[in-house]
Formats: structure tokens, sequence, C-alpha cells
């Protein structure tokens, strides 16, 4: 996990922008003078943290569309295989009443590369479930490979894990959150005692936005990108979340996938991408950026828009990429190709609402201001 980045020589216009847009505190988790419980001091350079451990309740079949749990729930991670329409959910009280039935909105079209499945029909939905004790779902007819989780990232017992004393980490004079600051529990990325997908790199070519179509005004997004972890390594079972980075409404920057032991983020130690999972088919050399929220009906904050220019600035400069420009991916590991911008949404990928409607119409606004900055840093 990535601790903090030796002091790097930037060009003074992005260290700036990045500074501005990490000004916000990056304090998701409580900070703990104490020791952990086993008795050991942190080690120097490091202080311990104190963040909820992750519960969940999973189910696969017909025992996945009716479930209960003694535990508050955040979210409902549901995946199946068949129409992406007709789905609905309702979920049940703290006094275990059962509420309306609303419609099911399935998520975006991603998950790894290689993989022999049809992306119009693998439907996926992670739903804030605001605390409630269970839930109830219908799902369209033929459906199969149902999977359902029940994910409480807030209440759960306390673990304390120890971060970087000067977290948090630096990426070209921007600052982000690293796993162990935003309190990934890094044993989700193993099964069966191995990494469930190791890490590969290969050289970035594109860029790509996303949405989480989650809830607006998050009142901890910290929590929600600890579920999406979840939802993604666990119930997808993609071994590792799905993003390279993730940014709130309040402009914070959270580190994603898993890129080994050196302190760049998303990156081996030679400047090459990991693969992640957010655009099924297309994930090799492709990086992908989540902003937290819907942004169908209303648009980014300014301070999430204001740390994706800065982000996407960094990466642009870093691999000498032209913002505004077209390309043509072409995927490593088998070839496939696909004409794109630099700079793309989700949907230009595949079928999908991703980024949302507000999102998607300022991209040609986001990739100018990118290119500016890139320009004026010379």
């Amino acid at each position: 996990m990535h601790h903090h980045s030796p002091a790097v020589s930037r060009r003074t216009v992005i260290g700036t922008i990045g500074a501005t847009a990490a000004a916000v505190a990056l304090t998701p988790l409580a900070s703990a003078a104490a020791a952990p419980s086993s008795g050991t001091a942190p080690a120097t350079g490091q202080r311990i943290t104190e963040v909820p451990r992750t519960r969940a309740r999973s189910a696969t079949g017909a025992a996945a569309t009716a479930v209960r749990t003694a535990f508050p729930i955040g979210y409902v991670g549901v995946s199946w295989t068949g129409s992406q329409r007709g789905a609905e959910i309702r979920l049940h009280g703290t006094d275990g009443t059962p509420g309306a039935w609303r419609q099911l909105v399935t998520g975006c079209a991603a998950g790894p590369d290689g993989v022999a499945t049809d992306p119009a029909r693998t439907a996926t939905a992670l739903i804030a479930a605001a605390g409630a004790t269970g839930y109830d779902l219908r799902l369209p007819d033929g459906a199969t490979d149902v999977r359902s989780a029940a994910i409480d990232t807030r209440q759960g017992p306390v673990r304390r894990v120890a971060v970087a004393a000067t977290a948090p980490g630096t990426f070209g004079g921007i600052e982000y959150l690293t796993r162990a600051a935003w309190g990934a529990d890094e044993s989700k990325r193993f099964k069966n005692g191995a990494e469930n997908t190791p890490p590969a790199f290969y050289p970035l070519q594109t860029l790509t936005v996303h949405h989480s179509a989650g809830v607006n005004a998050d009142p901890d997004p910290a929590a929600t990108v600890r579920a999406i972890y979840d939802y993604h390594a666990i119930t997808l079972d993609w071994g590792d979340i799905g993003y390279h980075f993730l940014i709130d409404e309040a402009g914070r920057i959270y580190e994603g996938r898993y890129s080994g032991t050196d302190p760049l983020p998303a990156h081996d130690s030679t400047g090459k991408l990991v693969t992640a999972f957010h655009s099924a088919g297309y994930n090799s050399g492709n990086l992908g950026i989540c902003l937290l929220g819907t942004l169908t009906g209303q648009q980014a904050t300014a301070a999430a828009r204001q740390s994706l220019t800065a982000l996407l600035a960094e990466l642009s400069r870093r691999h000498n990429l032209a913002p505004e420009a077209d390309l043509t991916y072409v995927n490593p590991i088998n070839g496939v190709t696909k004409a794109v911008k630099t700079i793309s949404g989700h949907r230009d990928w595949l079928a999908t609402d991703c980024p949302g409607a507000q999102m998607y119409d300022a991209l040609p606004a986001l990739r100018s201001d990118v290119a500016r900055i890139v320009s004026e840093a010379g």
C-alpha cells in the first residue's frame, strides 16, 4: 500500500492546482494515539487509525432474493445474468417492516478483461440501504447466477491499522488518500490463500471518467469506497476495487486498485499502469477515475471537478498524453481496438449511462481545461 512518495520535482502550476484540490481535510478515519490491541507500538513514521471492520452477508440463488441481517445494512450489492430491466428491491426498516418496492437501477458494464461474459447480459447494482435490516428482490424472468450481499462498512467492530504518519500520499503534488488511509482490508484481495487477481501492468494509453451512480450528498464517502471495494472484490469476485482512483464531492481523491508496495498509486515502479476492472474488455492500459455520486441530473461539485482536472493533468503530463486528441486504443492482451478520445467517458466504451449525462456533457470543457494546464506547465 502506498504511504507516501519521495520528493519529486513537478511543474509549478500542477503542484498549485493539486494543492488547491487537496485543501479539504483528508481525514476519513479516526486517529488513535493508542497502540494496537496486540500491545505493539506503531513503527517509526507510522500512526494507528481506527476503521470499522466491514461486515457482509452474501447469498446466491433463491436465497439471495430474501435476506435479513443482525446488523444495519449500508449497501446492498446485487448481480445476475439476464435482462438489465425489470428488477425491483424493497428494504426492511429497523422494525422489520418492508418498505415499498422500487426499481433497481443497474450499474455500469464493468469487469475483468478476457472473460467470456456478455456485458449487456451481466447486470450489477450497488444500492444504498440506509441502515435497513433486510431486503427482498424481484428479478427479471430468466435471471441466472443471482448473487446478493448485505454490506455494512460503518458500524462493525473497530480494527486498528497502521498508516503513514505523513498521510495523505502525494502524486505529482496532488494529495490522495492511500488504501490504508480509507480503510482497505487487504485480505479481501485474497481467495484460498492467494491473490484473486494478481496485478498486471501495461503502458497507459487512455483515461476514462466514471460516476458511481450512488448517493449524492454522501455523509460518509470513505465508507462508500469501502462498500464499493467489498462489492467489487468479493460479491463480483474481481479481487479488488474496479477503479484506479475515486473522488468524492469534497474533492478528496482515494487510491483505488492495488498496484504493489512502491509509493506510486496505480502504477508499478517503472510507470506502467496496473490493470483494473472499470470497462469490461478494455481495461489493460486504460485508467479509470470514478466520481462518487450520480451525475445524471446534476453536475459534479466544483471541488470534485477541480480534483479531477488536476489528476487528469498530472496523468497526461506524466504519460505524455494530448488531452484533447483522438486515439486508437489497443488492448495489449487480445488486440481488440477502439477509437476514443484521450479522455473519454465510460459510455464511449460500452452501452451505459455512465458517467451520467451531466458529466458526459462536461467532458469537452474538461479536456480543454486539462490541456491548458498541461500546456501552461510547459
